[in-house]
């Protein structure tokens, strides 16, 4: 079976595959065009872009969170305009931050999409090994993307609450830990994380752009059991998704992401919070 995570020496061996797709996920958080303006200049040939805001959330409402889902049948259509059906390997890149291309593989495989992978070290790495760039945007003939949700991978704020009573599952925070504490809180409008929670924060699975083998991420969840379930959360169910990738990529199966995050959980007055 392959990774999850693959090497860019191995997307450059498939680059032109005809059932291989690759997908440009670059984003910067507080300049929303900047990564369709990276794409345009240059990019992985053959690659068409995503953004995070347009494609892969839909628009904030008062509650569901920052980056709540998409319309998964608008995400669906521009699936298969870009050529995606069942039988294509559709392989992400972001900048190498992992978030960005996490979340769209996360979507992909609740969507039923069983051959997802993420490039290690993104689009940087891809430029520091001088691999082939150009700037053309690619024409692909319309495919059928079928659909099949995943639902045992979306936990919603129903389950977390009964969670808290249950304890059924272990809920993860992948934030920082100054934010997981209530020290401090730039973004949210209640410092601290739901009750119950335990920090692993997100940027722990990766290294300098690039993600870490899968031993480490095994020694980074070594307290849990293989048979352990998750609930895991953000601040908007961006940052989560890498801790799901790690968590898979170690070798747990029961994960799920509670997609509305902590920007969901404090948008309800009633809902309590702990600090550190």
């Amino acid at each position: 079976m392959l990774s999850i995570i693959v090497p860019i020496n191995w997307l450059k061996n498939h680059l032109h595959e005809d059932n291989v797709r690759i997908i440009d996920c670059r984003f910067t958080l507080g300049e929303p065009s900047a990564g369709e303006k990276a794409y345009m200049q240059n990019h992985i040939p053959g690659a068409v872009y995503f953004d995070l805001e347009k494609d892969l959330s839909g628009k904030p409402k008062e509650h569901g969170g920052r980056h709540p889902l998409p319309s998964l049948s608008e995400l669906k259509e521009k699936l298969e305009t870009a050529g995606i059906d069942r039988n294509v390997h559709v392989v992400l890149y972001d900048n190498g931050e992992g978030q960005y291309a996490s979340r769209l593989w996360w979507l992909l495989t609740y969507l039923g999409h069983q051959r997802v992978s993420i490039v290690n070290g993104g689009y940087r790495a891809w430029i520091n090994a001088k691999y082939p760039i150009d700037n053309k945007v690619p024409n692909y003939k319309k495919a059928n993307f079928p659909v099949s949700i995943q639902s045992s991978m979306l936990a919603t704020i129903e389950d977390v609450k009964e969670n808290m009573l249950s304890q059924q599952a272990i809920l993860i925070d992948s934030r920082a830990y100054s934010r997981f504490a209530g020290i401090e809180e730039p973004i949210d409008k209640k410092p601290g994380h739901i009750p119950g929670a335990i920090n692993k924060e997100w940027m722990e699975g990766l290294k300098d752009g690039y993600w870490k083998e899968k031993e480490q991420q095994i020694e980074r969840f070594t307290e849990f059991n293989k048979s352990d379930s998750f609930i895991v959360y953000c601040g908007s169910g961006v940052t989560a998704t890498p801790n799901i990738v790690a968590l898979m990529e170690a070798g747990f199966s029961k994960v799920k992401l509670y997609v509305g995050s902590y920007s969901d959980w404090v948008s309800y007055d009633e809902n309590p919070i702990e600090k550190v």
